[in-house]
């Protein structure tokens, strides 16, 4: 998507910030509000430009501002048509920037309330998906897997580490462990219940393909996730958000944690030690995927901090 982005400056600094922004190719827009900003008090300049400029726009900002107050906002554009440049504009790349993407994963994967109980309902949803047959059991940890984001907060340990954020590694390693640990939580927790409550056979969960699967993860299995883990973080660095649903699906993150929790609550900590150890496994292609994917995106396409 293209971009606007509101930049407020102090009064004395927006000239020279317009003539650093009017030297970039793919700025199709620049206009330049004297004193309509109230809050911070300053001009306001709006800046219409291709994705593939964000970059530069935010760099020239940095440099323009280093030493005075100011803030950027963004936000998408549906459409832009200037007939002289039409070509450029239909020739536009599909890159997030480093600030929309820290603050996409820091939505998604905050420790929020919100977000605890998504991931609380996705082990409750794969727990009793686990004790069913093998179609059903298909259809909840589909669903469970698009329920609980417990992709994000593990996509922000590589970009903390890609980017050198300890604050953004901090808030993706709490996230992932207390979502986790809830998620497992759940899902042992609704074993307890149907098997207290409805009679649901522990046979029912040993003996069927979704515990087989998740501790003897064959090299295809493995191989989907692996694909996965790359399609997610890349999906995450093209701006492409809405197809998610697919990496997740093709993982086995929420139901690992699912079937570690159903394990625990049975006492066979052998299952949940393997169950946990498949877990890891995934999370770790995660790791190693956005750590290269963020790197490349880094060296070959962003070259810069981010500003925040």
């Amino acid at each position: 998507m293209h971009r606007v982005i509101d930049i407020t400056v102090p009064s004395d600094r927006s000239d020279q910030l317009i003539a650093a922004l009017d030297t970039i190719e793919d700025v199709v827009g620049l206009t330049l509000h004297r004193s309509a900003s109230v809050k911070p008090r300053g001009d306001v300049v709006t800046v219409h430009a291709l994705n593939r400029a964000t970059d530069q726009v935010m760099s020239a900002a940095a440099s323009a501002l280093q030493a005075f107050p100011y803030t950027i906002v963004t936000a998408e554009v549906a459409s832009i048509s200037d007939p002289e440049h039409q070509k450029r504009i239909d020739a536009d790349v599909d890159e997030a920037v480093w600030e929309e993407l820290e603050t996409g994963l820091r939505h998604q994967g905050r420790l929020t309330a919100n977000f605890l109980l998504l991931m609380a309902l996705g082990g409750i949803i794969g727990a009793a998906g686990a004790f069913t047959e093998p179609a059903i059991a298909a259809v909840a940890y589909v669903a469970s897997a698009i329920i609980a984001p417990g992709f994000e907060p593990l996509a922000k340990l590589p970009l903390g580490v890609v980017l050198k954020r300890g604050e953004v590694i901090r808030a993706g390693a709490l996230a992932t462990i207390v979502g986790y640990a809830v998620l497992a939580a759940a899902a042992g927790a609704t074993w307890l219940v149907l098997s207290r409550v409805a009679g649901v056979e522990a046979s029912a969960f040993l003996d069927g393909d979704v515990l087989k699967h998740t501790i003897h993860p064959s090299p295809e299995l493995l191989t989907i996730a692996l694909a996965g883990a790359f399609a997610g973080v890349l999906i995450q660095a093209s701006y492409r958000r809405s197809v998610i649903a697919g990496a997740l699906v093709a993982m086995r993150l929420i139901e690992a944690a699912s079937v570690a929790g159903i394990s625990l609550a049975m006492g066979r900590l052998d299952l949940a030690a393997a169950s946990g150890t498949r877990l890891a496994v995934d999370a770790g292609f995660v790791l190693a995927a956005g750590v290269l994917v963020f790197g490349l995106k880094q060296l070959m396409v962003h070259r810069r901090a981010p500003l925040h």
